[in-house]
């Protein structure tokens, strides 16, 4: 058996400023956005630069009671796992451009990492795994 896990859904209040916040200050790359009529909502993806694994469906909240898990999904918890190749190249680049880290960066026994909040306060780590020795 081979299984994997394809995407994530994020629940946002606009897709338009989700968008631009994962693009511009993450440097995602927009994978899709494409009008559902049937549904009247857009199945957009999102995904991380040189990323062949699991992308992330921006969904905008459409009920009041999904309003209420914008920004903290799981209650708080760092909800996010963005890996990357090169921990201080992004972490100045995303600071440069405005995210909030709330952690700053520590030296873990599997890595550098530090978290930052999306546009919504969503906590993510930000991680470069410790290279195999």
């Amino acid at each position: 058996m081979n299984q994997s896990i394809a995407h994530v859904a994020l629940i946002v209040k606009d897709y338009d400023e989700a968008i631009e916040f994962y693009t511009k200050k993450l440097s995602f790359t927009l994978v899709e956005d494409t009008f559902q009529p049937e549904l009247n909502r857009r199945w957009v993806v999102v995904s991380p630069p040189g990323s062949t694994g699991t992308a992330l469906v921006l969904e905008k909240a459409s009920e009041p009671e999904q309003e209420v898990f914008v920004g903290n999904q799981t209650g708080g918890r760092v909800f996010l796992f963005l890996n990357t190749d090169n921990f201080w190249r992004d972490y100045e680049d995303m600071r440069a451009k405005g995210v909030e880290f709330i952690r700053e960066p520590i030296e873990q026994p599997y890595g550098t990492v530090a978290v930052f909040k999306d546009l919504y306060g969503n906590m993510w780590d930000l991680l470069e795994p410790k290279k195999a020795q």
